[in-house]
């Protein structure tokens, strides 16, 4: 079974019933709504359809949806551009108005109190760089740096900078409410910096009753990567970012960046999701390129749990294609991989009863030479605790709770599986092995590791491991 996991963005190209249902055959395993574009109307629609597929094809499809997030623009020129030259001064100015051929407005308050003489703004994906000379009331005077062309409403950044605006805009309120109402199963919160970040999303989420939704970060910025540990206390995972992140840091650091972020959200039992540009070239081509192969194989190889697709599924011209590409991409991958050297080689802090019983588990699954792990827990949690040992054996993740089943398919190495409660763990643990013995197709002789405690409803009571022989 493909360990590592897919999360496809939904748009028009892949919206239809018809498509939906081959990207899940195909291998999807998180439909992903980006609220940057679409409608309420839309994304509703959408929502509808992944669960109708889901239901009809009993495969546990889990919904992201992505906040739009802070947004740092320029608005516009008379004319809707302006050609500028390295050594020209050109102002930055906070507030509504149209720009010219020395200076732009920009849609945020406070940009002169959050920059100083020496900061560079970049502009247009960082193709335009200037660098801050000096501050005169509101204006922020640059010297521009690169050749270029600037035109309406493009995107900022401010390299190593947290800017002082508001985190929670009021669309991306409103978002979060629809996927409130609309029960997605995970929230991907754009642009975070800092815990507080995170804290607001999941204060706003507890005064409107959901505070169980779980939190995805998305590292795009300095600072995020330098809080990652505080961030990571306040979410259930993270998305690398590479598109914005790659304009922010140096391209030639994300590769290394990458790597230690994957590694210390896998340490704190966190899932990673590597976006951006993975098969870019699929959106127009039935072909990926051998970069793009090797980048999502380089991804596999750090440990990720997910790989994400974007524009490839949301309006390229082959999104079924892409996503068997990724998927077996993935496999071939993961087929080279030494799981039980990596796992022996690792050193685990263990801080808990679950941290020590699902280290036990991947353990004893290794050394009897199991051919599935079984996982009974009502939140989740402990299989989330046994996934991140990335073990070789495949893992089982039986639950109770309809919203933990769905969420468990973002969780590497995990088959999710949806049961009824049961009131003795003599049961509990006979329908694991009857159903992981099903699912995996297993022989008379093969060992399975069973583990779990989750009797009478109750979350957090893992204390039980059992080998059982088929």
């Amino acid at each position: 079974m493909r360990k590592t996991k897919i999360v496809c963005t939904i748009g028009p190209a892949s919206e239809s019933p018809e498509m939906i249902e081959k990207l899940c055959l195909a291998g999807m395993n998180v439909a992903r709504l980006n609220f940057s574009h679409g409608s309420h109307e839309e994304h509703k629609r959408r929502i509808d359809t992944i669960r109708e597929v889901s239901n009809r094809l009993r495969l546990p499809i889990a919904v992201l949806l992505d906040t739009k997030g802070p947004e740092f623009r320029i608005r516009t020129f008379e004319g809707g551009k302006v050609s500028l030259k390295a050594g020209d001064r050109f102002t930055f100015r906070s507030g509504n108005g149209v720009g010219n051929q020395e200076c732009v407005y920009v849609n945020f308050e406070g940009l002169a109190k959050d920059v100083k003489p020496g900061d560079h703004i970049l502009v247009c994906n960082g193709l335009m760089d200037f660098v801050v000379r000096e501050i005169a009331g509101d204006d922020v005077v640059c010297e521009t740096l690169t050749d270029g062309v600037l035109s309406d409403r493009k995107s900022m950044n401010f390299p190593g900078k947290v800017m002082s605006t508001e985190y929670l805009s009021e669309q991306d309120k409103a978002d979060i409410l629809f996927g409130i109402e609309n029960e997605v199963d995970f929230i991907a919160c754009s642009f975070v910096s800092k815990a507080d970040d995170l804290r607001a999303v999941r204060e706003f989420l507890s005064e409107h009753g959901s505070p169980d939704i779980e939190l995805i970060a998305k590292i795009e910025n300095q600072p995020g990567i330098d809080n990652i540990e505080e961030i990571c206390e306040l979410c259930s995972g993270i998305m690398i970012g590479r598109g914005d992140m790659g304009v922010e840091i140096a391209p030639e650091k994300l590769p290394a960046v990458q790597k230690s972020l994957i590694t210390k959200c896998r340490l704190l039992g966190k899932r990673v999701i590597t976006a951006t540009e993975m098969l870019e070239s699929m959106i127009n081509s039935p072909r990926p390129t051998r970069a793009e192969v090797s980048d999502v194989a380089n991804a596999v190889y750090d440990g990720t749990s997910a790989v994400m697709l974007s524009g490839e599924t949301a309006a390229g011209k082959y999104p079924e294609q892409t996503v068997k590409m990724m998927a077996s991409i993935a496999e071939a991958t993961e087929a080279s991989i030494h799981y039980d050297k990596r796992f022996h080689n690792y050193s685990f802090e263990m801080k808990n009863t679950v941290d020590c019983i699902s280290h036990a588990v991947c353990g004893m699954a290794i050394d009897v030479h199991a051919k599935a792990i079984a996982v009974c827990s009502l939140s989740g949690i402990t299989v989330r605790m046994v996934s991140r040992f990335r073990c070789p054996v495949d893992i089982i993740g039986i639950t109770t709770n309809e919203k933990s089943y769905r969420r468990l398919s973002l969780s590497w190495g995990v088959t999710p599986v949806l049961c009824e409660t049961f009131d003795s763990t003599d049961v509990l643990f006979y329908f694991a092995q009857k159903t992981t013995t099903d699912i995996m197709k297993l022989e008379k002789g093969d060992n399975i590791v069973v583990t779990g405690g989750m009797i009478n409803g109750l979350s957090g009571n893992t204390n039980l491991i059992k080998i059982v022989t088929v």
